[in-house]
């Protein structure tokens, strides 16, 4: 489905449902945000699931993180039909 990111504004892309609370932590039924994939991934690159339900849960909250804007500013200039690799975040523990 071609669409617009909610985190970057880059369109058309692919978007995909993230659970801005986590399965895993009561967020089935709960508020979504249509990402593409490239932030999609990214976000579970820099944020635990734990992170994201007890801060990160909201699309400013995300937008607000200093190395997510980082990665917004620079993915905003990137073509939205090129596949976008995601690096592992050095400050996520595993």
């Amino acid at each position: 489905m071609e669409k617009v990111c909610e985190l970057c504004k880059r369109e058309p892309v692919r978007t995909t449902e993230h659970h801005l609370i986590p399965k895993e932590y009561g967020g089935v039924d709960g508020p979504v945000a249509m990402l593409c994939g490239a932030c999609h991934r990214q976000v579970h690159a820099l944020f635990t699931n734990e992170e994201l339900a007890g801060f990160y849960h909201s699309i400013e909250r995300l937008k607000d993180h200093p190395d997510m804007m980082k990665y917004i500013r620079w993915v905003k200039k990137q073509d939205p039909e090129k596949r976008i690799t995601t690096r592992k975040s050095n400050r996520r523990k595993r």
